[in-house]
């Protein structure tokens, strides 16, 4: 799990959401509402659910185009029960929240790099990033 994810608010816009992927080098951010998370945004839905079907990023807000039917696990879940999740409902990311509170995500390249850090997600996963 990556510990302390980034969180924008259901009215941020699209480019807010864009720059925080960029400055924290990730590829999801979860989204709040009513201080509690009601979804999750990835960098492939700003560019699938909004820059493709023509949505002006500056105007759009992340509750818009948010996954909002959203699995999550708990930090007490183990890898076995993430590693079935992610597979039953296709899932690459998984918002860990305690309560109502956000205090995690896990990804498969997160799972890559503690089970088989060998294979070559796990290697890819651990690299750094290009810029």
């Amino acid at each position: 799990m990556t510990p302390n994810p980034v969180v924008l608010l259901a009215t941020a816009s699209l480019v807010e959401a864009a720059l925080a992927m960029r400055d924290f080098d990730i590829g999801a951010v979860i989204v709040l509402d009513n201080n509690q998370v009601c979804g999750i945004v990835t960098d492939r839905d700003i560019v699938v659910r909004a820059i493709a079907a023509g949505y002006y990023p500056a105007t759009v807000k992340v509750g818009e185009i948010c996954s909002r039917e959203l699995t999550r696990v708990s930090p007490t879940d183990t890898v076995e029960d993430v590693l079935r999740l992610m597979r039953e409902k296709d899932i690459r990311r998984l918002p860990v929240v305690e309560g109502y509170h956000p205090v995690g995500i896990v990804s498969l390249g997160d799972l890559a790099i503690e089970r088989d850090p060998e294979s070559v997600l796990g290697d890819i996963s651990a690299a750094p990033p290009n810029r």
